[in-house]
């Protein structure tokens, strides 16, 4: 479901102090349920994504044809990635955060870990379009359990950047995160049995 910004500028998520130049484009609470000590499940299920494998075909179709322009126009080269076009976000983080667990590695997915704390994790990828950062949390759910929470944070590139994020809007939000958020609800239940 999605939420209102203020689900995540409300928190006093450590992920603020170094995103003062990125906007919030989304904030989604995540279909799993669970207790104080399942956030690294969470993060596991994460970081073994891979969008040509979502159950959605619209959603697998979409991402197939962003990779596939991203070849053809050079948006994804690894002189647009992080530590080549931007700066990786761990050069902001103050000494406790760069001292402690940069978080795991993706298996598939163009991100890199940033930082891992008990309840936030942030990861940070980059191209010719932005530099884009997923921050996940462990949030009470009220209900006396919690549950994951996502944002989207984005830097867009210039006005190509802008206007991108402007196109994919549409797309985001009404083909791509639903799927999503049925197949890590999907993936979370599995856990379960």
């Amino acid at each position: 479901m999605r939420l209102p910004n203020t689900a995540h500028t409300s928190q006093p998520w450590r992920i603020h102090e170094i995103t003062r130049d990125f906007r919030l484009y989304d904030v989604w609470a995540l279909p799993t349920p669970g207790g104080p000590d399942d956030f690294p499940l969470l993060i596991q299920d994460t970081v073994g994504g891979d969008t040509a494998e979502s159950p959605s075909w619209i959603a697998r179709t979409l991402f197939a044809i962003r990779w596939q322009l991203g070849k053809i126009f050079g948006w994804d080269n690894p002189d647009s990635g992080v530590g080549a076009r931007v700066a990786t976000l761990r050069d902001r983080l103050p000494a406790d955060l760069r001292e402690g667990p940069t978080g795991p590695k993706f298996e598939k997915l163009p991100f890199s870990s940033v930082y891992l704390t008990d309840d936030e994790w942030a990861s940070e990828m980059s191209n010719r379009t932005v530099h884009g950062v997923m921050h996940l949390s462990w949030v009470p759910d009220g209900k006396g359990g919690y549950r994951g929470q996502m944002a989207v944070l984005v830097k867009p590139n210039g006005f190509f950047g802008t206007a991108y994020m402007a196109a994919i809007a549409p797309f985001r939000h009404l083909l791509v995160y639903p799927p999503l958020m049925r197949e890590i609800g999907e993936t979370w239940r599995s856990h379960a049995r």
